[in-house]
């Protein structure tokens, strides 16, 4: 028996979850300016990504070219090799008989987003520390003797979005473990109508990783038994900085528990529906069993969900400790050319500045004008403890 499968054999025999999130690594800890000492239960900051270690991440190279996950039970090409086509990729994994098997697939977004580490770092468009473990897996930089950027490196996913961006582009989600973000990606190259090339890391095993299994709870509470954590089903309709974020699910009580967390961004990425999109469900990207705020996006216009913190710092910037990581359950939008758009997509994952003068927001920044805030939602979580 492969061993991608003896693992996940295993995982369901002793009955643990078929959807485990593997830890970001993260054991830092920060606040909005610099690195801190670990603070304590009560104290500013508690209850962050390193306040909580998860699954930590386990791989082994089977020295064929693949590399086995031992939390998920996912087995994965070592070597992307050279950028494809959305067509492309999926020939190349029908026809790939890598390690022996030909069974290898594109990966979902949640599949490929299971391999993303925090201890990444970025300043812009130069890399830093990339976003994955270098030690088991090839990822090159952008080719900048051509003009591209060192972050213009990006692996595709067989997710494509169900809505549009930029202006009616079709658009895969992909993860970028080069500056730790995912974004959707044009499937065409909008100045020519070419096909847009991308990397892509082939994967085999587990089928059912990333499926959840919901149970509602009738007491507020929303259990996830494939991924073996709780949440919380209505967030309270109110904007917070990071700060006071982490705070609020420190001291959150519902459903006679008091153990309630500020979710890492691998956790609240679990829960993204990638079916659902306000263009096309007129809803947020996340399960209708969840309750979720309907707000009005910077022109006014309803139709918008929140963003939704993390306990996550991401590395990037001048200061490289002043933000931290979100979902967008809502577009994912940005002001080009002074309109207004969805860029990035229903269900990207990007970061917005841990504090400031919430008056002074939204803004918009980068090439792209991503709308920031300093006062996102919250979704509180917990371990569903047997």
């Amino acid at each position: 028996m492969a061993l991608g499968i003896f693992v996940s054999v295993i995982l369901v025999a002793k009955g643990q979850s078929t959807y485990p999130i593997v830890d970001t690594g993260v054991k830092a800890f920060y606040n909005d300016e610099t690195l801190i000492t670990a603070p304590t239960k009560g104290q500013a900051y508690y209850g962050q990504d390193a306040t909580y270690t998860g699954n930590q991440p386990s791989y082994t190279d089977n020295n064929d070219g693949t590399i086995t996950d031992l939390v998920t039970g996912l087995v994965w090409e070592k070597d992307m090799g050279v950028k494809l086509t959305f067509k492309q990729a999926f020939a190349k994994a029908q026809k790939s008989n890598l390690g022996g098997h030909t069974d290898w697939r594109v990966p979902t977004i949640k599949e490929l987003y299971s391999l993303i580490l925090f201890t990444g770092k970025v300043k812009g468009a130069v890399s830093i520390d990339k976003f994955i473990d270098t030690k088991y897996f090839n990822q090159p930089l952008g080719n900048t003797s051509i003009g591209e950027r060192e972050i213009d490196a990006q692996t595709w996913s067989a997710t494509e979005y169900v809505g549009r961006t930029m202006r009616k582009d079709e658009t895969v989600f992909g993860v970028n473990f080069v500056d730790g973000r995912i974004k959707g990606y044009p499937k065409y190259k909008p100045k020519t109508g070419d096909e847009n090339t991308m990397y892509f890391r082939l994967v085999r095993g587990n089928t059912t990783y990333g499926k959840n299994n919901f149970i509602d709870n009738r007491d507020g509470t929303i259990s996830d038994y494939a991924t073996g954590l709780m949440w919380q089903k209505a967030d309270d309709g109110k904007g917070r900085d990071w700060e006071a974020s982490l705070a609020y699910a420190e001291n959150m009580e519902l459903a006679s528990h008091s153990d309630w967390r500020l979710p890492n961004a691998k956790e609240l990425q679990s829960i993204v529906d990638y079916s659902r999109s306000p263009q096309t469900t007129n809803s947020p990207a996340i399960d209708p069993i969840f309750n979720t705020t309907e707000i009005k996006d910077p022109d006014g216009k309803t139709g918008q969900y929140p963003f939704f913190w993390t306990s996550t710092t991401h590395l990037d910037g001048r200061n490289p400790f002043a933000s931290a990581a979100y979902i967008a359950f809502g577009e994912g939008q940005g002001k080009m050319r002074g309109t207004l758009m969805d860029v990035h997509g229903a269900g990207c994952q990007r970061s917005d500045p841990k504090s400031g003068n919430e008056n002074s927001y939204p803004q918009f920044f980068g090439p792209q004008g991503d709308v920031r805030y300093v006062c996102n939602f919250v979704r509180c979580v917990r371990t569903i403890k047997e």
